[in-house]
């Protein structure tokens, strides 16, 4: 059986049964549970600080009113980063790799700010779509160019994960089978592709957990405009 490199994104299954879903509830086992107790253990209370971290940064450019979504928003924060951190481990599968994933976030998370700014505030939600002292000829090229933008931001914020996520699991495999066929012919240079695997390697985990912010940041000044 010949492998491409492209057979690391495709869905895993068992028995005809699809697991994406299981990689996805998986990551959510791995955090433990707080107890009752004053004092915890040093995993717990690190799971309390970087929540409340997240949590903080988060609030910040919301308002009063948007801080009702503080558990919707830590909590994909969360979800996110465990899987993109989880997805670097060899023999694994990253399920925001794939673009229907990203999208059934982004969509629906979109929605429902852009309903909430409509519900809450029609007026200003609307006003969006057409600057503020713009000349009368312009006005409906405006609005079209605002509307299109408006709608193209759950894409745009599916396909940034998606591409960022897959070219860094697809640079990791070509510099490692690189890496490994030129072990036995040139030593030397093999051993300069695994330090720069090494590096590229810090750098996905960087670019994982960066992804994962600012894909719940662009929806949090999402919803602050709406709000």
């Amino acid at each position: 059986m010949i492998l491409t490199f492209f057979d690391q994104f495709s869905s895993p299954c068992l028995l005809g049964i699809p697991l994406i879903i299981l990689s996805m509830l998986f990551p959510t086992l791995l955090f433990p549970t707080p107890n009752n107790r004053w004092v915890t253990n040093r995993l717990t209370t690190l799971q309390l600080w970087l929540t409340h971290t997240i949590t903080k940064q988060l609030m910040i450019p919301l308002n009063k009113p948007g801080h009702k979504w503080a558990l919707i928003l830590t909590s994909l924060m969360m979800l996110l980063l465990t899987i993109n951190l989880l997805g670097l481990l060899p023999y694994t599968f990253t399920p925001t790799t794939q673009l229907s994933m990203n999208m059934a976030l982004a969509f629906p998370l979109w929605l429902a700010t852009l309903l909430v700014g409509l519900r809450n505030q029609p007026t200003t939600s609307l006003g969006h779509l057409l600057p503020e002292g713009t000349p009368t000829p312009l006005i409906p090229a405006l609005i079209m160019i605002e509307t299109i933008s408006l709608f193209i931001r759950p894409l745009a914020l599916g396909v940034r994960l998606t591409a960022n996520l897959t070219a860094g699991h697809l640079l990791i495999q070509l510099i490692s089978t690189a890496t490994i066929t030129l072990l036995p012919i040139m030593p030397t240079v093999s051993i300069i592709t695994l330090t720069i695997l090494l590096l590229l390697t810090i750098l996905e985990v960087a670019v994982a957990m960066i992804q994962a912010y600012v894909f719940v940041l662009l929806l949090s000044l999402y919803l602050q405009e709406n709000i």
